[in-house]
């Protein structure tokens, strides 16, 4: 098949026509330049745990997001680094939850969830809490971030730290319908 070229400076809008003329697909382009997505190219992922993970006190340690629910682009590495590397450049909304029991000793702690891009924290999310042994909590994340489309990448950790020194249990084991603990990112618009 070749290539088609459609010309319009100023913008506007492009019907698709069905074979059998019944229906039809609009298609609206704006003024200005860029690059048009279809949902074939618009990579997502959504990511689980299926270990426990322990997270020492004052320690940030990296959730080992090792399952995956989807990834349409093959852009998560769900085995080794447990990291986002989008192909298309552009923002990408980016999301995550972890979810964790309280220490064994009641305390006053900040727990967060840490959204980093390339090593360097985009974003942390948490707040102070009363843990105690019988306690679950949530933390999330839900950065927007640029991505430049080869090298740029994120990864998700937990950091906690509390009175009584203590190592939490992160709740996270999960499965594809039961997620107590994601990660998860989409393409919002390409750059």
């Amino acid at each position: 098949m070749a290539n088609l070229k459609l010309k319009n400076p100023a913008g506007g809008s492009l019907n698709f026509v069905n074979a059998d003329d019944a229906s039809d697909l609009t298609v609206t382009f704006p003024a200005t330049t860029g690059t048009a997505m279809v949902s074939g190219n618009m990579p997502a992922f959504s990511a689980y745990t299926t270990t426990s993970v322990s997270a020492t006190n004052n320690v940030t340690v990296k959730i080992p997001f090792n399952a995956e629910q989807y990834d349409t682009n093959s852009n998560y590495d769900a085995t080794t680094n447990y990291r986002f590397t989008p192909t298309v450049a552009g923002y990408y909304q980016i999301n995550a939850s972890i979810y964790f029991g309280g220490a064994g000793t009641a305390s006053n702690a900040w727990a967060l969830c840490v959204i980093r891009q390339n090593a360097t924290p985009a974003q942390y999310y948490g707040t102070q809490i009363f843990m105690n042994s019988s306690s679950l909590f949530n933390v999330i994340a839900n950065p927007l971030i640029y991505f430049n489309g080869t090298t740029d990448y994120t990864e998700c950790y937990f950091y906690q730290t509390n009175n009584a020194s203590s190592t939490i249990t992160l709740n996270t084991v999960g499965s594809a319908t039961n997620m107590y603990s994601y990660f998860q990112g989409y393409l919002v618009r390409a750059a």
